[in-house]
């Protein structure tokens, strides 16, 4: 599908916050025309800054959150709803992210969101069909410092998106940390790298793919090492990783190492990327590997676009949940009643709603039953459990967890939400998804005269319709039990009247 063009004239922008590198972009969209406005590209290495227990060191941190902040400056002007900001493998990884995140985004001036490996490779594949069209089935590698991402696709569709935790910067680390080649080291990296990524070897057998291209850092260094020494024209071979891998053991250290092409940045970590791009020539019978243009950069603001289409008719999170919804058994029909409720009920708690905020409430009704197919009996922690750990096209594991907070808390006490309740965004989108369960919970149609929401301070009162006979002793029985919950937590008070 070809994106309307952008008659705005206003720039969009993405941070891509990786292992070894911050890349920052920003660019104007017309159609299918992309023009760069700018680009930034800092060597921050925040993976080599986790420790031995998954830990990111202060150093690292600040390493990063200085950058960010440089970062934040050139997005001044830049409309908020147009910037993202995504993370991948060694926020994934760090168990300390969360406490990264908050500084993160006090000094980028955006919020950041980790994105999963399978995302991240649908959004390289994103920027690379987009740059350089082709309707040739084709083979993607991203080599990034902690993670590889392999995606197979024809066209602008991908076809299969898979990571793997080996990366330049990990791998450099654990066999090259001394800075000494040797022969050694280069055939146990190499094993290492097979080990992890021979599971991929029948997924991405060369006969499902016509061409190979590589994207990003370790690809286009080692294709820039090439040009400038006459080896080839940039193309990757096995024989001329083979001349590489011959100039590092010829120099016996990072340090000696002197080649046309290798630029300080790449230094530390360039062994590693050498093994992890032989191995995956020599695994897969790639006879070249061709740079490529486009990157996980472009492909977030190709989707970042796509996101901000009038009703969101190309997003792909709506294909996902659609796609969940159906892997899960969901009952559509009452899925949908208790969105449309819970639409209204949000509408009525808060004047001018953000779009993006509509839609999660819309998505989380939407896959509020999921884990019914696990068991009815507390299905909302089920819920909870499956959307928080799927992988799902265009969702960041940010909002994959937001959206299983909102299922956890669909029943029950609210004990359990202590804590997300101190996010007022997510407090209303919860109120009005617990009213709209309980309202639905007979599952059939909802009646014309439903209640309606009223807000003064903490204090809610839900109208009930004095139409409202008999028939409804059910419902009020439980939105009685739904204001004594919220009476326990002290947060509001709900009357129903």
């Amino acid at each position: 599908m070809t994106t309307r063009p952008d008659r705005s004239g206003q720039p969009w922008a993405s941070i891509d916050i990786g292992s070894n590198s911050f890349r920052l972009e920003l660019a104007r969209l017309s159609g299918d025309r992309y023009q760069r406005i700018s680009y930034i590209k800092e060597s921050v290495r925040l993976g080599a800054g986790l420790d031995e227990h998954g830990m990111l060191t202060e150093a690292a941190m600040q390493r990063g959150l200085d950058c960010l902040q440089a970062f934040g400056e050139q997005l001044v002007g830049v409309p908020r709803e147009r910037v993202r900001a995504v993370a991948t493998q060694t926020l994934r990884e760090a168990r300390n992210r969360n406490a990264f995140l908050a500084r993160a985004e006090a000094a980028l001036g955006h919020p950041v969101e980790v994105i999963s490996g399978r995302e991240e490779a649908r959004l390289i594949f994103a920027g690379v069909a987009r740059l350089q069209p082709s309707d040739k089935p084709r083979l993607v590698i991203d080599i990034g410092g902690r993670s590889t991402e392999m995606i197979l696709g024809r066209g602008r569709k991908p076809l299969l998106a898979e990571s793997f935790g080996v990366g330049s910067v990990g791998l450099s680390m654990r066999f090259f940390a001394d800075g000494l080649y040797t022969e050694e080291a280069f055939r146990a990296a190499q094993v290492a790298a097979g080990a992890e990524l021979e599971e991929a070897l029948t997924l991405f057998r060369p006969e499902l793919w016509q061409e190979a291209l590589g994207s990003s850092g370790t690809v286009g260094a080692v294709s820039q090492i090439l040009a400038a020494t006459g080896q080839t024209d940039g193309r990757i071979t096995p024989d001329a990783l083979r001349w590489c891998i011959a100039q590092c053991l010829a120099a016996g250290s990072q340090d000696k190492l002197q080649v046309a092409g290798l630029k300080d940045d790449r230094r530390p970590v360039v062994a590693g990327g050498l093994c992890i791009l032989y191995t995956l020539l020599a695994q897969f019978g790639i006879k070249e590997l061709l740079p490529t243009k486009g990157a996980l950069r472009q492909g977030v603001i190709f989707d970042l676009a796509e996101r901000l289409q009038p009703r969101g008719a190309q997003d792909p999170r709506a294909g996902s949940v659609t796609e969940l919804q159906e892997r899960f058994g969901v009952d559509t029909a009452q899925a949908e009643r208790v969105a449309a409720q819970a639409d209204k009920l949000y509408r009525q708690l808060v004047r001018k709603p953000s779009p993006e905020l509509q839609r999660e409430l819309h998505w989380a009704a939407a896959l509020h039953e999921v884990g019914m197919l696990v068991s009815h009996h507390d299905h909302h922690r089920h819920s909870a459990y499956v959307i928080a750990h799927v992988d799902a096209a265009g969702f960041s594991t940010n909002q994959l967890q937001r959206l299983a907070a909102l299922a956890l808390g669909q029943r029950g006490g609210l004990r359990k939400m202590e804590a997300q309740l101190a996010d007022a965004s997510l407090l209303d989108q919860l109120i009005a998804l617990r009213l709209a369960v309980i309202l639905c919970h007979a599952r059939t149609p909802v009646a014309v005269a439903a209640p309606r929401l009223e807000r003064d301070g903490k204090q809610l009162t839900l109208h009930c319709p004095k139409s409202w006979s008999g028939e409804q002793a059910r419902t009020r029985f439980l939105l009685k039990e739904e204001a004594e919950a919220w009476a326990r937590t002290g947060v509001l008070a709900l009357l129903v009247a």
